[in-house]
C-alpha cells in the first residue's frame, strides 16, 4: 500500500535503540523507552501560507530524526509501526560525521 501524508506531516518509522548498554547489560523489553530517533518513510507536500504560497517541507524520506517523546500519532500501515507527525514536532535532523567514525592515531 502506498501512502502519502497530506500538508506538513511526516510518516516516520521507529529506529530501535541497543539492546545492551555499554557494559554489555541486556535490557529487558519492559524496561525500554520507545525510541525517540526514526526514519522518515514519507512527507506530505508542504504547507501553506496565508497567501496560499506552498512552503515545501526541510525533511526528506531517508532521514533520520529525533523528535519528542510524546509527538506523532501511532499508525499500523502494512502491519509495520509508524508514527505521523507534524514536521514542526521534528526537533532536527541527525547527520551522520564521517570525521567522527574514524579512529585516532
Amino acid at each position: 500500500m502506498q501512502f502519502r501524508p497530506l500538508g506538513d506531516r511526516v510518516l516516520v518509522r521507529r529506529v530501535e535503540e541497543e539492546e545492551k548498554t555499554r557494559g554489555g547489560i541486556i535490557i529487558p523489553d519492559t524496561a525500554k523507552e520507545k525510541p525517540q530517533e526514526g526514519e522518515v518513510v514519507a512527507v506530505g507536500p508542504g504547507h501553506r501560507d496565508e497567501d496560499g504560497k506552498l512552503t515545501p517541507l526541510d525533511v526528506k524520506p531517508g532521514e533520520r530524526v529525533l523528535f519528542g517523546k510524546w509527538s506523532g500519532t501511532e499508525v499500523k500501515i502494512d502491519g509495520e509501526d509508524l508514527l505521523i507527525m507534524k514536521e514542526s514536532d521534528i526537533l532536527g535532523v541527525v547527520e551522520r560525521d564521517s570525521s567522527t567514525s574514524r579512529k585516532a592515531a
